[in-house]
């Protein structure tokens, strides 16, 4: 599709390695209620950041041309991890906006002078180049530490959130491996780990921001689509959740509304 064939009542697809971009489909739904939103989760083949490069940006490919094949106006990539992989590559091979994830450190070390960071993030995302790059921007002014959580990324795709004490215990251990309660933020680097957002703010002194990029996703996806005239008119758009794997997308609609009862 050329981007002169584009509505602006045309969908926007949004895709995760599995369940964490549902709250990325979740925030963009709040900024923007009159767009019809269709979510992929790659469950099947999550995780992502225990994959190659070339493994990531295989399967990113086929959401991509999944999405342009529904008409959409614009791809998010709810999934730092796979931003990481790929982006690039997407948007030289697709027509439309294609926008991605990084930790938000930069809003992080916005907060002050020289903060104590910790990155929290999948093992992938924090050992590739782009996140390196941004890093180097940020690192003579503030300590900034790499915190790999895979485990964070395991129980919300393992339907776990509502075992609380595995919860606060996995939390802990990482609160404890980056000596958390000293730290002046920690940054969610990974969208699954905003379902832990609230558990956190009880285990960590008030002292301690947590940031995350999701908000800033959705404002620049809204900004780009305004530019180019593709914001619906509508008041109440459509939000469609699938994934490779079908008996995920019950459990998907479950964490969408655990998010809506949050608000």
């Amino acid at each position: 599709m050329e981007e002169s064939e584009m509505q602006a009542e045309s969908p926007i697809g949004i895709f995760d390695s599995g369940l964490g971009g549902i709250s990325v489909l979740h925030t963009i739904h709040q900024m923007m209620p009159g767009e019809d939103l269709i979510y992929i989760g790659d469950s099947k083949y999550n995780p992502y950041g225990i994959k190659t490069k070339e493994e990531i940006t295989e399967r990113c490919l086929k959401i991509c041309d999944a999405f342009m094949e529904l008409g959409c106006k614009a791809i998010v990539i709810a999934c730092n991890t796979a931003t990481s992989a790929c982006v690039p590559l997407l948007r030289e091979k697709y027509p439309i906006d294609i926008i991605g994830m990084e930790p938000a450190l930069k809003v992080a070390c916005s907060l002050g002078e020289k903060q104590r960071i910790a990155v929290w993030a999948t093992s992938f995302t924090l050992k590739e180049e782009k996140f390196a790059n941004l890093m180097h921007r940020f690192d003579q002014e503030h300590q900034i530490d790499r915190i790999p959580c895979p485990d964070l990324v395991e129980l919300v795709e393992k339907d776990q959130l509502g075992d609380t004490k595995k919860v606060k215990d996995t939390l802990n251990f990482y609160i404890q491996k980056d000596q958390g309660e000293s730290l002046d933020s920690i940054v969610l680097g990974c969208t699954h780990f905003i379902f832990y957002k609230k558990t956190l703010r009880q285990l960590l002194p008030d002292s301690v921001q947590i940031v995350d990029g999701n908000e800033g996703t959705a404002a620049h996806l809204k900004d780009l689509l305004g530019q180019k005239q593709l914001l619906s008119n509508k008041k109440t758009g459509k939000v469609e959740i699938k994934n490779t794997l079908e008996e995920k997308v019950e459990y998907s609609k479950k964490l969408f509304q655990r998010l809506e009862e949050c608000k």
